[in-house]
């Protein structure tokens, strides 16, 4: 490329650049919402809300809806009974974010705040998403997933707060990666589409994340469902001893749907081994995923958490396993209702593109289909997110996510987000939706 046409190139992603980040502060203070943004689970408003607390670092003080969104059901038809003023607590008092992770295990680790972030892969989305991930997660003490497309390089650097995901296709599976990591987790299936297994078109398969993956270069990629090797609860602590004999210091996380068995499920993990079970409702995942399987197969995730967690007291074993709750979880107040519904936190990914700029426009399976540089594997499109930009603004939606928390427990009188787990006494369901509980 000669010098002239590099000079063109770099002129063009400065400008949208800039004019994307400006529009990011701007659109939220227009008084009116922009068309063709959003969908019934993210509204227009709760977009515009994320991206004023990826801005500010706090909730939206202008009016916008920044907590539920419209969908008919689920948690936006839960709030909060804070009909008790005299249990508050005062402004001043300090609450306890932190949980633990891998209850039952010398191994055990606690993040400071309720969650950490998904797996997306790198081929679904760029690999500076990635790397603004990963730093995030070092500053807060937390964790950011892989997704199952290998481990780039640039991730080392922040290797103690990345989790390798270890998926059905194995896509860059290597010892050595397992070894960098200090949570291996198992993806058994995605919530978005369960007994479909993961899909990544030939579009997105570029020479990098070929190579990366250890396959072919514009060919679609197929996780199958299951892993072919998996099929009892013997064998899925097969799987769990592989990892542990490869790193036994590693914390090790399983990821599973819904189905209408998943407690069952969740005690299958817990004998297996497992430290930290993920259950991944069908709400989240990317726009790559087929509307028919997120919207009939699996169980949704507020009907899910408190099935898992009420078998688990049964079984005796609650307090051995770490439960975290996925599939849409959109905003911190979908963060405390997952856990006073009997999670012990939550694992956030669509949440952390919204914030970077995602609009929800559902062009995600596309090579060049995402115009905000987000899920793309275009070398140019994917120089719109600047890694220490994306770290600053998730960075600050950590912050906002804590402070709302924050006031949450403190106006249900409660000192710990700990105490806050299966508490759904503290719970309330709206026939018109959870809009009154601010």
């Amino acid at each position: 490329m000669s010098r002239a046409c590099e000079s063109a190139e770099e002129l063009a992603v400065a400008k949208h650049t800039e004019a994307l980040r400006r529009g990011f502060d701007v659109w939220p203070k227009l008084g009116f919402v922009p068309p063709a943004l959003g969908d019934a689970r993210w509204t227009p408003e709760l977009i515009l809300a994320t991206w004023v607390e990826a801005e500010t670092g706090r909730a939206p003080e202008n009016g916008l809806e920044y907590r539920v969104g419209r969908s008919g059901g689920g948690f936006d038809r839960l709030d909060f009974d804070f009909s008790s003023p005299a249990h508050e607590l005062p402004e001043t008092a300090a609450v306890d974010t932190s949980i633990s992770l891998g209850c039952r295990s010398e191994r055990q680790r606690e993040i400071p705040i309720p969650w950490y972030g998904a797996g997306m892969s790198y081929g679904s989305v760029s690999e500076q998403v990635m790397l603004a991930r990963a730093k995030v997660a070092r500053a807060w003490g937390t964790f950011t997933s892989t997704g199952e497309g290998g481990y780039p390089e640039s991730l080392l650097t922040y290797r103690e707060h990345v989790i390798v995901q270890v998926a059905t296709g194995m896509f860059g599976v290597r010892e050595e990666t397992i070894l960098s990591s200090p949570i291996v987790e198992l993806k058994y299936a995605q919530g978005a589409k369960p007994g479909l297994g993961g899909h990544l078109l030939g579009d997105k398969a570029t020479v990098a994340v070929a190579r990366m993956r250890e396959s072919v270069p514009w060919v679609s990629l197929l996780s199958p469902f299951p892993f072919h090797s998996v099929y009892s609860v013997e064998d899925h602590r097969k799987h769990v001893d592989w990892l542990r004999a490869i790193h036994p210091e590693a914390l090790i996380a399983v990821k599973v749907s819904t189905p209408a068995d998943v407690d069952m499920v969740a005690v299958g993990s817990y004998h297996a081994g497992a430290d930290i079970l993920q259950v991944d409702g069908g709400y989240g995942g990317t726009g790559a995923a087929p509307e028919i399987a997120k919207k009939n197969i699996a169980m949704p995730i507020e009907l899910a958490i408190p099935r898992v967690h009420r078998c688990l007291l049964e079984e005796g074993i609650r307090d051995e396993l770490t439960v975290l709750a996925s599939g849409g979880v959109r905003t911190a107040w979908d963060v405390a209702k997952a856990i006073a519904l009997g999670a012990d936190g939550c694992v956030l990914g669509t949440t952390e593109l919204v914030a970077l700029g995602c609009t929800r426009c559902a062009n995600c399976e596309r090579g060049r289909g995402c115009p905000f540089g987000l899920t793309t594997t275009d070398p140019e499109l994917s120089r719109l997110v600047e890694p220490d930009w994306g770290a600053e603004r998730l960075s600050r939606l950590y912050g906002a996510f804590q402070r709302e928390i924050e006031r949450i427990l403190r106006r249900l009188g409660i000192r710990s987000v700990r105490e806050l787990r299966g508490r759904t006494d503290m719970l309330v369901y709206r026939g018109d939706g959870a809009r009154d509980g601010r």
